[in-house]
């Protein structure tokens, strides 16, 4: 979408050259989602290279990640891979700067020397540094950027989970059950907005959704609350206005915490919100 409109603003077509520049309006992109909690990782390509894996006994591979078109070219539905990773596992994210430009052969060879230097193990920084000393000449043809990030696994202590009917007596429990949480969690302070965001949430779930809706709380640096359900409807905002008796759940959760949103997975969707833990007294 931000491809499209860029290239409407330039009044050009997306993907196509500019008048008299020579430069086309596209970008390429690699994203990935990783979760803390099952350590699975999904990520996809739009004409970008894709990652690295450094594996926690240092062996490395490359993902076999399908290549979609650079973004604002069209094309056909981007494909996602899925795959598990270990605690202590390395994404090395980087351009094609990194590697060689041209031949097969060449972007192979630069494959191996990335493969030989991210055997080299050490802190993140440090490694990072020497990756790119290692590949990148005194003078590179094209920008350079190599993005490191080590996975790490939540806690159990960390998660709580519970399966809910589609019953509307059940909200109050599932406002309990939280409640419940946070107090072993030391959150007391958390709890009168973190009853009314399960409270919206679990609601809204079962009014316009069929089948078990599951309530989530994660702390990190910030506790979550997430509600997922077997609907493919995203949920929308609404400004109800003074005389309306309905319609401010998501308003009231959108003013009470610092962030929500929505993802949509294979099985339904996912509505979460979000309260910072770094303001709490200690």
């Amino acid at each position: 979408d931000l491809v499209a409109r860029s290239a409407r603003e330039q009044g050009v077509e997306p993907g196509a050259a500019g008048t008299g520049s020579g430069q086309s309006v596209g970008s390429g992109c690699l994203y990935v989602v990783y979760d803390p909690v099952d350590g699975r990782c999904a990520m996809a390509a739009a004409g970008h290279p894709a990652p690295a894996v450094v594996l926690p006994d240092g062996s490395v591979s490359f993902v076999d990640l399908p290549q979609g078109p650079p973004l604002g070219v069209g094309g056909p539905p981007f494909e996602a891979v899925e795959l598990s990773l270990a605690e202590g596992s390395t994404l090395a994210l980087h351009t094609d700067g990194l590697l060689a430009r041209g031949e097969t052969w060449a972007v192979d060879a630069g494959r191996e020397r990335l493969r030989r230097a991210l055997e080299r193990a050490g802190p993140l920084d440090a490694h990072c540094r020497a990756v790119v000393d290692a590949l990148v000449p005194a003078r590179p043809y094209d920008d350079v950027a190599l993005l490191m990030a080590r996975t790490k696994r939540l806690g159990a202590d960390q998660v709580a989970a519970w399966d809910l009917p589609c019953d509307p007596a059940v909200v109050a429990e599932a406002r309990r059950a939280a409640t419940r949480q946070l107090s072993r969690w030391g959150l007391e302070e958390l709890v009168f907005t973190t009853e009314l965001v399960v409270s919206e949430l679990v609601t809204n779930a079962m009014r316009y959704s069929d089948g078990p809706i599951r309530l989530r709380l994660i702390r990190e640096r910030a506790l979550v609350c997430e509600v997922f359900d077997g609907g493919a409807t995203a949920p929308h905002l609404r400004h109800p206005r003074t005389t309306d008796e309905g319609g401010r759940g998501l308003l009231l959760v959108s003013q009470l915490t610092q962030r929500w949103g929505t993802r949509f997975i294979p099985e339904g969707k996912i509505i979460w919100a979000e309260q910072s833990l770094t303001d709490l007294p200690a």
